[in-house]
């Protein structure tokens, strides 16, 4: 895949994300501009505070709307009013200890937030070709702890509310495509399965990169509770470029893409513990310091999720690019940056050519 396909697909595109203000949709909303994007976004707020989306300025020169997705009638008549040629939807409950906390609000953001997009897309006369990414999770798999990753056929549905709030999002896309929206001529769909996503500007609750900063803003030893827990870490630039490559294949009608569901994650050949990210982190931030949490009751925390992304590789050309170390080294030095008051603007559209130029 070149980087110059892309940068010609998406110059002038009518581009509409919806969750932009998060950290993935922040992330997509800067490569679409940096591509000459028309980008629309919607989101009913700016989940976290500080945010990817001000602190790197991704708000200028974008239109963007405060809707929640779980209303159907603004979120319908605004997606008519800009009439896009993508849409890329994102917009989650994302926090698998916070489904715990406010289930039901997990439930109807992720769920109804995807039935009511399908739904308007059933109702509204598609006169243009228009392609459409529904992001889900890797938690949507029934999770066995097996070692093999999880095939995009694998069964669907874990025992905890986030996870079975995206399983749901997929049987509703895969109900909805295959009894209406098959047979609409100018659209074609899909959805996008990734997890495990770090890199700068990620400051939700419960994500180990961002207890990592807050300890050293706040000069406090971080606790850990899983020291040896195994993940398959990614930069968010890896399944980012992976959902544009989607988009764009998907418009135009390559490769029977149409109604299917795609993996996005690094081999799995090897993981790495929490202890050797904090380890190869502190390379670059030396004051960090961490201690062991010795609390019994501790949050709610999956086993090993393993992708098995053949499927995109095989028709879409994708996969990661980016070994470990340089994963750490780009997530750390923005955070770095961050905490030395350095201009993230500049720094989020250096850490995107840097990594489309590695692109081949």
């Amino acid at each position: 895949m070149k980087l110059k396909e892309l940068n010609n697909f998406y110059k002038n595109k009518k581009v509409l994300v919806i969750g932009h203000t998060g950290f993935k949709g922040s992330w997509l909303t800067a490569c679409l501009k940096n591509f000459k994007s028309r980008v629309y976004g919607i989101s009913s707020n700016i989940p976290t505070k500080p945010s990817h989306f001000k602190l790197s300025r991704i708000h200028k020169n974008i239109n963007e709307y405060r809707i929640d997705i779980r209303n159907y009638s603004k979120l319908k008549k605004k997606i008519n009013q800009i009439k896009p040629d993508i849409i890329f939807h994102l917009a989650a409950q994302s926090l698998v200890r916070n489904s715990f906390e406010k289930p039901y609000a997990t439930w109807t953001t992720n769920s109804l937030g995807t039935l009511n997009l399908l739904e308007i897309l059933r109702e509204t006369r598609i006169q243009k070709k228009t392609s459409i990414v529904i992001v889900t999770s890797d938690k949507c798999y029934k999770n066995v702890n097996q070692k093999k990753g999880y095939l995009e056929t694998d069964i669907l549905g874990d025992k905890e509310p986030y996870g079975s709030s995206k399983a749901s999002a997929e049987l509703i896309f895969y109900s909805y495509f295959h009894s209406f929206l098959s047979k609409k001529k100018m659209l074609n769909l899909a959805t996008a399965r990734a997890g495990n996503v770090i890199g700068g500007g990620d400051w939700s609750k419960d994500r180990i990169l961002t207890d990592v900063i807050r300890s050293v803003k706040n000069k406090k030893k971080l606790m850990i509770r899983y020291p040896y827990s195994t993940r398959p870490w990614q930069h968010v630039l890896e399944p980012i470029h992976g959902y544009l490559i989607l988009a764009k294949d998907l418009y135009k009608n390559k490769n029977k893409l149409n109604g299917e569901s795609f993996n996005f994650g690094p081999s799995f050949n090897k993981n790495y513990s929490v202890k050797e990210l904090l380890i190869k982190i502190k390379k670059y931030i030396p004051n960090i310091k961490w201690i062991l949490d010795k609390n019994k009751k501790k949050p709610y925390e999956a086993g090993l999720l393993n992708l098995n992304c053949k499927k995109s590789l095989r028709l879409l050309k994708w996969k990661n690019i980016l070994n470990f170390e340089q994963t750490i080294q780009m997530t750390a030095l923005w955070y770095l940056s961050y905490l030395k008051n350095h201009d993230l603007e500049n720094l989020t559209l250096m850490q995107i050519k840097d990594y489309e130029d590695k692109i081949v």
